[in-house]
């Protein structure tokens, strides 16, 4: 008999029915922790884009995907005795209740801050960095960068790369140092150009594009969403075209560059 309302012990019992050795589902059953990592990447992205397009009714089941692939690595950790999915619950709320000590106190979940007291912002980041990093010296990590996954996408471990080194004083002091940067790393690529050199030219394409992500850093854009929006919104303008070209009972690869650049032009007042 169903249910009308199913609590997170029921998500853990049918993990673990999906990996009964005797009756579970072959294709769980075959899984582990690295073959699961893209089906856990993509839940992410499909919550940030239910997000980023405002589709809030679907977004319950779209964290409900997410959270599945954390109960599945917790039942694969139950099953190789390395932990369990209250080991997982119990060590994030330990970490958070430490990392708020503005909030927590004590350092215990029921302690409480005198609501009068001033908290400043700053000052709150200051206490969680030093605990992060604290954090990453009991772990045998202590280089500024140390932890920064290599397998973060490319835009976002840049930002993350150059935030922390800010952090210890190595940034550009002002906005103007970060542009002509910029125009120094653009002039260096035309010059791999000229070299027809491959490998130089793909360097200096990173070159470029690291200070591009600076340039972003410093005003305070998050970039990998900056850059998916302007995609999405090239998406958008390009499918206008397509409509257009199709409405004049023509295709894409019939059209002259010209007659797209027009089209461009109005798509911009109409997607």
């Amino acid at each position: 008999m169903s249910k009308d309302k199913y609590s997170i012990e029921d998500m853990l019992y049918l993990m673990e029915r999906l990996r009964d050795p005797v009756d579970g589902c072959p294709w769980d059953l075959k899984q582990s922790f690295e073959t699961i990592v893209p089906f856990t990447l993509e839940e992410v992205y499909e919550v940030v884009d239910t997000i980023e397009r405002g589709d809030y009714p679907h977004l319950k089941e779209e964290l409900g995907d997410l959270l599945f692939q954390v109960v599945f690595y917790a039942q694969l950790g139950r099953e190789q005795n390395l932990f369990d999915f209250s080991g997982v619950v119990s060590t994030l709320v330990a970490k958070l209740i430490s990392r708020h000590p503005h909030v927590f106190p004590e350092g215990t979940l029921n302690s409480r801050r005198d609501p009068n007291s001033d908290i400043q912002e700053d000052q709150i980041k200051r206490t969680w960095e030093a605990l992060k990093q604290d954090e990453r010296g009991t772990k045998g990590r202590h280089g500024v960068l140390d932890d920064i996954p290599q397998s973060l996408p490319a835009i976002v471990r840049a930002q993350k790369l150059q935030k922390r080194a800010a952090r210890v004083g190595f940034d550009w002091p002002d906005i103007e140092g970060v542009l002509d940067k910029i125009i120094e790393e653009a002039n260096e690529l035309k010059q791999a150009i000229a070299s027809k050199d491959s490998s130089h030219i793909e360097e200096e394409v990173g070159d470029l594009l690291f200070s591009c992500v600076n340039l972003g850093r410093h005003l305070g854009v998050e970039n990998e969403g900056a850059l998916r929006r302007t995609s999405n919104k090239f998406e958008r303008r390009f499918r206008y075209i397509e409509e257009c070209a199709e409405a004049e009972g023509k295709s894409v690869e019939q059209m002259t560059l010209t007659e797209m650049d027009q089209l461009w032009n109005r798509a911009k007042d109409h997607v």
